[in-house]
């Protein structure tokens, strides 16, 4: 997971919590076929580690013909075992030298640090790929807080980490962060409507200005 495909910002999908219901399978291919995915997010409810891997060895597949890392959220220890790209730590900075040093330098590490400029740069000096900052939108979830404008445009200017912005994305606001975003992580904001693929493709239309 790069962003060495110009100035404009790429997506990555997160799963929802129930990847195994059947005939996901299908529905994500097809998502991943309708736009360019930079990077897939094993994200599920739940801790039953037999659900999980299969969940993972199914997704793996779907994700590694087509050439997309798969990254599991929080699991590190699932990584090397079941073949995946890395791991998205939701705590911070607190495991990302833990994980670097047990996964190598080829893992994909990522850190969701809410939203704490200070928190990011640790993770980044730890050894994170990439930074992921949000809620970026409004959301009745937790205490209302939210990852402003303000924050991506510092980070983009004086810091190389890649930066992800994600949590409650809005055309609108994927339009007015994609010139200081590197990342858009899309979840709900595309499992929730009536159909993800086009969903996805109207995302992708509004970063390439299609």
């Amino acid at each position: 997971m790069d962003d060495s495909t110009g100035d404009l910002p790429q997506l990555y999908l997160v799963t929802p919590p129930d990847p195994d219901r059947e005939g996901f399978g299908d529905l994500m291919a097809r998502v991943l076929d309708a736009a360019p995915v930079a990077c897939l997010r094993l994200a599920m409810a739940g801790s039953d580690e037999d659900r999980i891997a299969r969940t993972a060895d199914a997704l793996r597949e779907i994700a590694h013909a087509r050439d997309i890392p798969l990254v599991i959220a929080r699991h590190g220890l699932l990584v090397e075992r079941l073949g995946l790209d890395g791991v998205h730590l939701d705590d911070g900075a607190r495991q990302v030298g833990k994980w670097r040093k047990e996964l190598g330098a080829d893992a994909i590490i990522g850190a969701f640090c809410g939203q704490s400029r200070d928190t990011g740069m640790t993770a980044g000096e730890a050894g994170a790929d990439y930074v992921a900052f949000g809620p970026a939108g409004v959301t009745t979830l937790g205490d209302g807080s939210r990852a402003e404008r303000d924050l991506f445009a510092w980070w983009s200017e004086m810091i190389e980490v890649p930066v992800v912005a994600e949590g409650a994305l809005s055309a609108g606001l994927v339009r007015d962060l994609a010139p200081v975003a590197d990342f858009f992580a899309l979840g709900e904001e595309i499992w929730s409507t009536d159909d993800p693929a086009a969903a996805l493709a109207a995302f992708h239309r509004i970063i390439t200005g299609g």
